[in-house]
């Protein structure tokens, strides 16, 4: 079957190549609908990768959130039609600890290799998660971040200690959102505070316990643990602020991603005892955690709704460059392709 891929050739240049995608295999073929740029798409298309990097990466095609329509079940299993979710992470091996979203030989698509920008893809068949009837599109079309935070919240339950009565989130973007929403649905009766640098945006967490602008936190504040979703230049101001605030033995979970090192204040953490990890991407147990999360909380889709920016209909190649151009000036949100190629 030959098949339509839009790749980035060069920084703002998407191209049309071709490949194939073999109908007698066990791999399923899914016709995107909806695709969600992140800030790691913007990175390659504004050229903001070392050109190094760009040099090894490029042409590829680019995104790694998005639902779509079976097309093709060469089992059965799946019908014309069925909507699912495409998981990005493609996993070369089993291993008993490590999670296969950290096995340094899984390749992930819009990174190591092409993302959804096709109008066909072939997925084997444990790399889609069927969908339930009636989701908000739009909402389905980001399930991969939501996921990366289901991940980060999974590991946080069975590495911090007990003693969760006051937990804090950094950072006000999307990520800080859709993690400190989930929080509360799988942690119910933890106090949860948000620390951001935008009031406007603090004003969305209306179902946190507690919001605080970084430069007026009152000084009786303490938590028990933390979760840092900054990234960037302000990875270490946050990490700074989260070291000072924190109780002794507590957690400080990294979700931020920073392209450059940042220093962090050693002494304190070892003389509170802190446990600091990472965590990044996720696998398919969290993606189906997180379709389980969307039918058992259906008011999780709707406050997620919330966040979803400029919705833009592709048809051509001209379209795509409006859709990241206008992801660029966004302020908040996550910017939509009704994808229609």
């Amino acid at each position: 079957m030959l098949n339509t891929v839009y790749r980035l050739t060069a920084p703002r240049r998407f191209e049309v190549e071709f490949n194939e995608i073999d109908l007698f295999g066990e791999q399923v073929v899914v016709r995107p609908t909806h695709l969600s740029i992140c800030n790691a798409d913007q990175r390659y298309y504004q050229g903001k990768r070392a050109p190094e990097v760009l040099a090894k990466k490029l042409p590829m095609a680019l995104i790694h959130e998005g639902i779509g329509e079976v097309v093709y079940d060469p089992k059965g299993e799946y019908q014309p039609g069925d909507a699912v979710v495409m998981v990005p992470n493609t996993p070369t091996q089993e291993d008993e600890i490590v999670s296969e979203n950290y096995l340094r030989s899984s390749k992930f698509r819009g990174s190591g290799f092409d993302g959804f920008m096709q109008d066909n893809v072939g997925l084997d068949r444990d790399r889609i998660v069927r969908l339930p009837d009636g989701i908000d599109k739009t909402v389905a079309a980001f399930t991969e971040i939501i996921s990366v935070s289901v991940h980060a919240l999974s590991r946080f339950d069975s590495i911090a200690h007990g003693r969760r009565e006051k937990v804090g989130i950094w950072g006000d973007g999307n990520l800080g959102y859709i993690t400190a929403l989930l929080f509360k649905a799988m942690f119910p009766d933890t106090s949860l505070y948000v620390f951001g640098v935008n009031q406007d945006k603090l004003d969305d967490f209306s179902f946190v316990d507690e919001t605080y602008l970084v430069r007026e936190i009152p000084k009786d504040i303490s938590i028990d643990h933390a979760i840092e979703c900054v990234g960037g230049d302000g990875s270490q101001k946050a990490i700074q602020q989260i070291i000072d605030l924190i109780n002794p033995e507590g957690t400080i979970s990294i979700l931020g991603v920073s392209e450059y090192p940042i220093p962090i204040e050693t002494r304190m953490i070892l003389e509170k005892g802190l446990r600091l990890f990472g965590s990044s991407r996720s696998g398919r147990k969290d993606f189906v955690k997180t379709v389980e999360l969307f039918k058992k909380n259906p008011e999780i889709v709707d406050y997620l709704s919330n966040i979803v920016g400029a919705v833009v209909e592709v048809n051509t190649i001209k379209d795509m460059t409006k859709a990241f151009e206008l992801d660029i000036q966004k302020a908040f949100g996550k910017t939509i392709m009704v994808w229609k190629k």
